[in-house]
């Protein structure tokens, strides 16, 4: 296990029993020890299926953790649905905004830090499910931005496990950052191994199928 910060974790939380219950019935385990600090960024990987988001929310549950993440602010908009996306924890982007999505979530988090309130915001950091040649830049910008823990949720389906676990601070130095991010997900495997994207910052100037 991986961690920068000691033990015990200061933020503590209060399991959901029947989330635990759910998730013991369908074979997972669930590895938390609380969070560092009040504030900071969550990534889970690797991200392969539509499931993902059923056994992660159950393990957001079953932690007890409030834990944020991206919304379509359409989604808020549609009756029962909306309110169900609110209460998992989403937050409504707004894709027009001049901010940017990262911008956006940098402004959350500086100011609940001025405040010291409790603000954790979870992300993919693929992107998509689909297999492309590395990890989209959004995560890393907004924990050094930000200056945050970072933690990073092992996802492992071959295990049934999820490891909350693992928190790291980044350097700023991408190439050592990315070293103890595969070696923190060593061997994890998703719903669809095959379509785990690799480790590494994505590669934009390559074209899909060229392995140069």
């Amino acid at each position: 296990m991986i961690s920068d910060y000691p033990k015990p974790y200061p933020v503590q939380f209060r399991p959901q029993t029947w989330a635990l219950f759910i998730l013991r019935l369908l074979g997972w385990k669930v590895m938390f020890e609380g969070f560092p600090a009040q504030q900071g960024i969550a990534i889970a990987y690797p991200h392969t299926s539509n499931w993902d988001f059923f056994y992660a929310m159950l393990a957001k549950c079953a932690a007890g953790m409030p834990v944020h993440f991206w919304g379509k602010a359409s989604l808020f908009q549609i009756p029962l649905f909306g309110r169900l996306v609110h209460f998992l924890g989403g937050v409504p982007l707004d894709r027009s905004s001049a901010r940017g999505s990262v911008g956006q979530v940098v402004e959350l988090i500086n100011a609940h830090k001025k405040n010291n309130s409790f603000f954790w915001f979870g992300l993919s950091p693929e992107g998509t499910r689909k297999f492309q040649n590395g990890w989209r830049s959004g995560f890393y910008h907004l924990t050094l931005q930000t200056d945050v823990p970072l933690l990073l949720i092992r996802m492992d389906y071959g295990k049934k496990e999820f490891r909350i676990d693992q928190f790291i601070h980044l350097s700023g130095d991408e190439i050592k950052d990315y070293e103890r991010i595969n070696q923190a997900y060593a061997n994890v495997i998703g719903f669809h191994p095959n379509q785990a994207c690799p480790i590494q910052p994505i590669k934009k100037n390559l074209q899909q199928g060229d392995g140069k």
